[in-house]
């Protein structure tokens, strides 16, 4: 976990406020940790909708697995599994990616290869949302996506950032 106090309601707030609640059916979060993010998505999240969530942490997922919602599905595994999860479950890409992966405490080639594989699954105009406590990796983010906006989130322990980051470019299916 990049933090020991789990996400201020203002941090998950913003993470997700651009999800069309009623339209977008398949998210994935990426590092669920303790699962506050989790269960705001799936306060909000429509009833025919799945939330994917993440996290290669086992005592993690132990917390998370006590969520009872029939919506989510916990996979304990690393996110460049995530598409075979995906497919596993009958879907062939993710409306958008939500990500609290401390990428700042991970190799920068692990960083790269998951943001590769987040754009390759999202929707055309899907997002890549990532929260962070340091806007020094930015240029990681504006090497694999079209278009890369940052919001201050300051109240939340410590200040964060949130990444949006999409590719204007529609994909050739």
């Amino acid at each position: 976990m990049g933090t020991v106090i789990p996400s201020s309601d203002a941090m998950c707030r913003k993470m997700t406020d651009f999800i069309d609640w009623e339209q977008d059916k398949v998210i994935v979060e990426l590092g669920a940790g303790d699962g506050v993010i989790t269960k705001h998505i799936l306060s909000r999240i429509a009833p025919d909708a799945v939330l994917f969530a993440f996290e290669i942490n086992p005592d993690l997922c132990k917390i998370i697995s006590k969520i009872n919602d029939p919506r989510l599905i916990l996979v304990n595994a690393d996110a460049q599994t995530m598409e075979q999860h995906l497919n596993a479950h009958g879907y062939d890409h993710a409306d958008h990616i939500i990500s609290a992966i401390p990428f700042l405490n991970i190799p920068e080639e692990i960083t790269t290869q998951i943001l590769n594989k987040s754009q390759q699954i999202l929707k055309d105009q899907g997002l890549f949302i990532q929260m962070h406590y340091a806007k020094t990796i930015t240029h990681l983010y504006r090497q694999v996506f079209d278009e890369v906006h940052i919001d201050y989130v300051p109240v939340n322990i410590p200040p964060g950032y949130v990444f949006k980051c999409k590719n204007l470019t529609l994909k050739s299916h």
